[in-house]
């Protein structure tokens, strides 16, 4: 066993202080620890500190405008919160604090979850002032609150496709971190050669980079221009890039399945609410 050098003496010494004097009761003392910051860095954190977010998330959050534009209500003077002026970006404020916006009093908006099955020739881009026919119309009237689809299908694509307002579960489905399985119906204007197939499952090198699909086979037995593929990737037009960079052309795109949302019993055109057990499956992240 070893001993550090100085732990008998330092031993004897602490006994020697401790040990009472004759005819006289010891005295107790209590031993102050100090504080640490690793201390409070693990102290949990109260309901109400919890409740804290960003000012413009919340501005946001009540259907107003984005996140970007509550920034330049905010540094435009625009915004109060508690009856007082706020322009300085980065504050948070809680659910019980009062913000206004040019004197009327903001309230966050019911959270609409939306699921349609596109039609072809409709574009999901809300900003484009050119576009003829937008998702959006077909759900105009649906709901007082605005909503927005959740990432992109080209005009020409069809299939699963979601509309809310809640940002936060847009964020989850949209950004390549979490990696939302997607499986599409692919019309080929040619048979899918199996030498092509194999490229596609072992992956191969697009100008954005490498891409592998999870899975790929044909979807019709008979037919081999039907194709059927799974995919994470999240990047733009992926699908019709994988099969163009090996000389084929699409027909026809159909979005089957999206983070563990299908089309059944949508016709093309048709929407309707998720129910409450697909709401909290999306916010439980339980999809893959």
């Amino acid at each position: 066993m070893v001993i550090a050098r100085g732990s008998r003496k330092a031993g004897a010494a602490s006994q020697k202080r401790s040990a009472p004097s004759k005819g006289k009761a010891p005295v107790k003392t209590e031993r102050k620890v100090p504080r640490t910051k690793r201390q409070f860095k693990e102290m949990p954190k109260t309901g109400h500190e919890s409740e804290f977010i960003r000012l413009n998330k919340y501005i946001a959050s009540t259907g107003i405008c984005s996140r970007r534009e509550a920034d330049e209500f905010i540094q435009a003077g625009l915004i109060t919160v508690n009856g007082k002026l706020v322009t300085e970006l980065g504050v948070k404020v809680s659910s019980t604090d009062i913000v206004k916006y040019n004197g009327e009093t903001l309230r966050e908006e019911k959270k609409v979850y939306i699921l349609m099955n596109k039609p072809k020739d409709y574009v999901t881009t809300v900003e484009d002032p050119h576009a003829k026919k937008t998702v959006l119309e077909l759900v105009r009237g649906s709901c007082k609150e605005r909503v927005y689809p959740v990432g992109r299908l080209d005009r020409n694509t069809t299939g699963v496709l979601l509309l809310t307002n809640d940002g936060e579960i847009t964020k989850r489905l949209t950004h390549p971190r979490f990696e939302k399985l997607k499986i599409y119906h692919v019309y080929l204007n040619r048979n899918l050669k199996q030498a092509d197939m194999d490229k596609v499952a072992s992956g191969i090198t697009l100008e954005d980079g490498f891409i592998k699909a999870d899975s790929i086979s044909y979807a019709d037995p008979v037919d081999k221009k039907q194709v059927g593929i799974e995919i994470h990737s999240g990047r733009n037009h992926i699908v019709r890039r994988i099969f163009e960079s090996l000389g084929y052309e699409i027909a026809k795109l159909d979005r089957v399945y999206f983070a563990g949302l299908t089309k059944k019993n949508l016709r093309r055109g048709e929407w309707r609410f998720l129910s409450e057990k697909e709401i909290a499956m999306l916010k439980m992240n339980a999809f893959k």
